[in-house]
């Protein structure tokens, strides 16, 4: 059932790539335009699905199953029903009749219909106040501590949070990649699944028309460090705990190596001692 309620106009929470909160954003009308139709985002999810299916399950019917040339008894005289292959569905470790074989699972869905289906998944999740806008993701290295702040400052930690940049962005990527409940793709490739299948969308203003300038913040990570909250150890303290135990393991192996040799000395003396050659020069 189509749900075609057409509200004034959606509005976004917008934040700055750091989390800090913006004056809200208008949604695109020609999109978020309150269409939602269940059967069409049904279809296009089930596509999506069978289209990740490899087919490749099989079995192997009588004439692929190894053995069963041969007749396995004479047709007549024995008493017996009168068999042809022992490789026959019947017998145990014959062929399987009407098993799988490799095949297609694809579904074809018109390309209007995935466009309404995408269309009625975006306005599902404005409708409940599920889209975030942020100013701009510009990373110049993959950082996950960088991305996992941001969504812990958003307060969507706990939820599956869809990212959609504007155009392929490697750096956002790979900065979410070790997140197992974030997921980053293109604006343009994202489909009904993904968006059904998140709770928070955090959309780039500039994939959706909106050209929204960075906020003069400070350097992500220099609030951090001005507050001694950074993680890594001093160069000083790492050398020291480095040295702790190749020290411990050099005394080990010199208390080690010391008692090996007296002991081996103290075994050679009483050899000496033990020895008939040594009481023989002791006689004479």
């Amino acid at each position: 059932m189509a749900d075609n309620t057409t509200p004034t106009s959606f509005q976004a929470a917008a934040y700055s790539a750091q989390g800090t909160s913006r004056d809200s954003v208008a949604l695109p009308g020609d999109l978020f335009d309150g269409t939602i139709n269940l059967p069409v985002m049904h279809q296009a999810v089930k596509a999506f699905l069978a289209n990740q299916r490899q087919g490749n399950a099989k079995t192997k019917i009588r004439k692929y199953v190894v053995g069963g040339n041969q007749k396995p008894w004479k047709q007549k005289g024995t008493g017996r029903a009168r068999q042809g292959s022992t490789r026959a569905p019947h017998w145990v470790g014959g062929g399987t009749v009407f098993g799988p074989i490799p095949r297609s699972y694809a579904q074809y869905v018109p390309r209007q219909v995935r466009a309404l289906a995408r269309k009625s998944a975006l306005n599902a999740r404005a409708r409940e106040n599920a889209i975030y806008v942020i100013d701009r993701f510009d990373y110049d290295a993959p950082k996950t501590a960088r991305l996992k702040a941001l969504v812990e400052r958003l307060g969507v930690a706990d939820n599956k949070v869809l990212i959609l940049t504007d155009g392929s962005k490697p750096n956002v990527f790979l900065s979410g990649r070790n997140l197992p409940a974030v997921h980053v793709m293109p604006y343009g490739d994202v489909s009904t699944y993904h968006l059904l299948w998140s709770d928070v969308v955090l959309i780039e203003s500039s994939a959706i028309g909106h050209d929204m300038a960075p906020m003069a913040e400070e350097p992500w990570g220099a609030g951090r460090a001005a507050r001694g909250e950074t993680t890594k150890k001093p160069a000083a303290k790492k050398a020291a705990a480095a040295k702790k135990p190749a020290a411990k393991k050099a005394a080990k192996k010199t208390s080690k190596g010391g008692a090996k040799k007296a002991a081996k000395k103290a075994a050679k003396k009483a050899a000496k001692r033990s020895s008939p050659n040594a009481a023989r020069k002791k006689r004479k």
